[in-house]
């Protein structure tokens, strides 16, 4: 089974091509992907690349990890799962779900 890979620090300028062009010389390139902000579309200086081969995918990280790259130093490492977010922006649940008809009364007037 493959890798997905962490890649921090990116120029903005870097893209979904050139940074699979990077890693290609360590191996096959799956695929890539910057992420970007979804209001703006800019970079938000960090994506994701996938690595079938695990002993590649484990040579690029160690070869590329503090690495230059548009004058900036990479930060790379074997991408964490994403943790579950709580709530948004209301800060809590919205309550799409909620049962409205078996809920007991709480105006006493």
């Amino acid at each position: 089974m493959g890798k997905k890979i962490y890649v921090g620090n990116l120029p903005f300028t870097a893209t979904s091509e050139s940074l699979s062009e990077v890693f290609s010389a360590f191996g096959t390139v799956d695929s890539s992907k910057i992420i970007t902000d979804r209001d703006t579309g800019r970079s938000k200086g960090f994506g994701f690349v996938e690595m079938n081969d695990s002993a590649a995918a484990d040579t690029a990280i160690a070869q590329l990890h503090g690495s230059d790259l548009g004058g900036r130093s990479l930060t790379v490492n074997e991408a964490r799962p994403m943790e579950k977010r709580e709530g948004g922006s209301f800060g809590g649940s919205r309550g799409g779900n909620r049962d409205r008809d078996n809920r007991q009364s709480t105006n006493r007037w």
